[in-house]
Formats: C-alpha cells, sequence, structure tokens
C-alpha cells in the first residue's frame, strides 16, 4: 500500500447564501478533499456545478467565511470545514442582477 492508498477523502461543505445556488438548484456542497486546499482551488474542482460561482469568484465579487470566520479564496481549507459563499457587488448588491 502506497501513501496514496492512505489518505482518505475527507469533506468539506460548501454552503451557497442568498440568491447562489448549484447548476441544480442545490444550496449545499459535500465536497470531497485529500490535502488542504484553497478556496479558490476547491471552487475551480466544482466548476460544472457551480460555473457562476466561479465567474463571481474571478470578478472579485464573492464574500467567504469559514468556520463562521471572514476568509478569502486563498485561505486553505481542510476536512470538516465549513464555507460560506454570498456574492455581492461592492455596493451592498447581489452581484447577479444588472447594476445602476
Amino acid at each position: 500500500m502506497d501513501e496514496q492508498d492512505d489518505k482518505k477523502a475527507a469533506l468539506v461543505k460548501i454552503t451557497l447564501m442568498g440568491q447562489l445556488q448549484t447548476a441544480d438548484g442545490e444550496r449545499e456542497l459535500a465536497c470531497a478533499v485529500t490535502d488542504p486546499i484553497t478556496i479558490r482551488a476547491l471552487i475551480q474542482k466544482q466548476a460544472k456545478a457551480i460555473r457562476h460561482v466561479f465567474q463571481l469568484a474571478r470578478e472579485k465579487k464573492l464574500m467567504v467565511t469559514v468556520n463562521m470566520k471572514i476568509a478569502s479564496l486563498d485561505t486553505v481549507v481542510k476536512e470538516g470545514d465549513e464555507i460560506r459563499l454570498v456574492s455581492h457587488d461592492g455596493f451592498g448588491g447581489t452581484g447577479l442582477g444588472p447594476s445602476f
């Protein structure tokens, strides 16, 4: 048995807040991770289910918390961590509709 076999996938929970949801209309994702990973990389791995969230992250229109503490996309998460994502437009809006 090699080192890779010893690593078992652990779960990190992502909760989408406000108007955010997956392509299937879900608000929660359980993501398997084998090593600590940045939130940015975790979102990229889930790109199919949360493509619009990835786009908001690229536009810097995403607020992030980990275990109820303010975080960034570069925060490293590990087994058991809970991530919450909410969109914003920088002016107190959701970032999902037209800005005036």
